[in-house]
């Protein structure tokens, strides 16, 4: 059985924010005008994070856009949703958070088998000098492509 993904959208900068250490896969738990909109990449996930609280995982911040032929039916853009997790997952993710430092920032989010997943990445804060090195390997990768590019 192969899997059908759809990828809506990635967040780029967190990546560059963030040494990313575990990923996570998670289903979320939307209203129907909600997947219509992500189903147009109306969604944008740059500035929202996990959090866990009562032993279940939600994401924060995330804003969907109001469907645009959704009637009073429609959703707020930017409520809580619930994530779906494996237990064994809540309770590692709840002691890694509690942990200095680290926090869980969406990656990327995409369409799998017909549902909405949402790659979750267990970060922590990059300081300026690595930031620095990131820039500065991926003007070295470029500048390697460019090269390659002309010799072949």
């Amino acid at each position: 059985m192969s899997d059908n993904i759809i990828e809506i959208i990635k967040n780029k900068k967190a990546r560059f924010e963030y040494e990313i250490v575990d990923t996570y896969e998670a289903g979320i738990v939307l209203k129907g005008t909600e997947v219509k909109s992500i189903r147009q990449k109306k969604v944008s996930i740059q500035e929202s994070y996990a959090r866990i609280k009562n032993g279940e995982a939600f994401i924060v911040g995330m804003n969907i856009s109001l469907y645009t032929m959704g009637n009073y039916f429609n959703h707020d853009p930017l409520r809580e949703r619930k994530l779906l997790l494996h237990s064994y997952e809540i309770k590692r993710l709840t002691g890694k958070l509690n942990e200095k430092g680290y926090t869980l920032v969406p990656l990327k989010m995409y369409i799998k088998n017909g549902k909405v997943k949402l790659e979750l990445g267990l970060a922590k804060g990059k300081n300026i000098r690595d930031k620095r090195k990131t820039i500065q390997d991926r003007d070295m990768m470029r500048d390697m492509q460019r090269e390659m590019k002309m010799y072949s």
